[in-house]
């Protein structure tokens, strides 16, 4: 427990809180009557208080003119402390009162991440921290974690994102797959295929395309410029299980297709990536939420890399 400051351990030289709550009242209706209803005592009983109030303080707080009240300049002076007080108890209160909520943990991740690892995976968030609801936010954009638009995110790149703490989670490995159905065996045999592309995050740090596998397999009269290009590599690996060409994919996010035969990796070399990391703000990590999806994430990572 943190240490009590002077101001937590001095006593409050306060008038009454009846005085008060009287004032606050009848400042905000200007109506001693009004006042009164609202706090279920007699008008008589709210200007004792008020008059109690301007004895304590040594001030006059109303003008008292024929048929209206108005605030005094002492009065309009303390009338925002006494609101901003009250209204800051009742809401107190009313949290208090209220039956528990629901809490939520926002992760963001790119859509074809979202779509292809993290849903799958939803479940397992329920196992760990069943006190919260998962809430995907799915962006090829960067979020701003620091403005509170995620609690964290899952992101592909070095590893190093200014005031964010960063765990790695796997390196990525990319290789072509494709459909059964192609019939390709070898490398030789792509140079008969449609390449697919999907376009990389202009941040990306070494994307990972056709020209660069082409160097990395040797494979000379390869056209790596020709081809459909999405803007989403989920929509390249539906162009891959519908058999319309071989696209270079994250053989994470295609895992599945690869078990189940759905796709082929029909040749390497395997490209290795840069890392998926699980980020978030320093200053959070011992915050529920990031607790929480630490504790989801690591082990589901950890079945992803055996």
């Amino acid at each position: 427990m943190a240490e009590n400051t002077s101001s937590e351990t001095t006593p409050r030289r306060l008038p009454p809180l009846a005085a008060l709550r009287a004032f606050e009242a009848t400042a905000r209706h200007l109506s001693v009557k009004h006042a009164a209803q609202e706090l279920s005592v007699t008008p008589t009983a709210v200007s004792h208080q008020l008059r109690r109030l301007e004895q304590v303080l040594g001030v006059t707080l109303f003008e008292r003119l024929p048929r209206r009240l108005v605030l005094s300049a002492h009065g309009a002076a303390l009338y925002p402390g006494t609101r901003d007080g009250f209204d800051a108890l009742e809401q107190a209160v009313a949290r208090l009162r209220a039956p528990p909520s629901r809490k939520t943990l926002t992760v963001s991740a790119t859509p074809a991440f979202a779509a292809r690892w993290l849903l799958p995976r939803a479940p397992g968030l329920r196992a760990v921290a069943p006190e919260f609801d998962l809430h995907v936010h799915a962006s090829l954009d960067a979020v701003d974690l620091h403005a509170g638009q995620a609690d964290a995110a899952i992101r592909y790149g070095s590893g190093k994102w200014r005031a964010l703490d960063a765990e790695l989670l796997w390196r990525e490995r990319f290789a072509p797959v494709c459909s059964p159905l192609l019939g390709v065996k070898s490398a030789a045999g792509l140079r008969r295929q449609t390449l697919l592309h999907h376009q990389w995050r202009s941040h990306a740090r070494r994307p990972v395309t056709w020209a660069l596998w082409q160097r990395e397999a040797g494979l000379d009269r390869l056209d790596v410029a020709s081809g459909p290009v999405f803007s989403d590599e989920t929509h390249a690996i539906l162009a891959a299980l519908g058999g319309q060409g071989v696209a270079l994919l994250s053989l994470t996010l295609v895992a599945e297709e690869l078990r189940s035969g759905a796709l082929v990796q029909p040749c390497g070399p395997v490209i290795e990536g840069a890392g998926y990391y699980l980020v978030y703000p320093a200053h959070r990590r011992d915050d529920d939420a990031v607790r929480a999806v630490r504790a989801w994430i690591g082990p589901q990572a950890d079945n992803t890399m055996c």
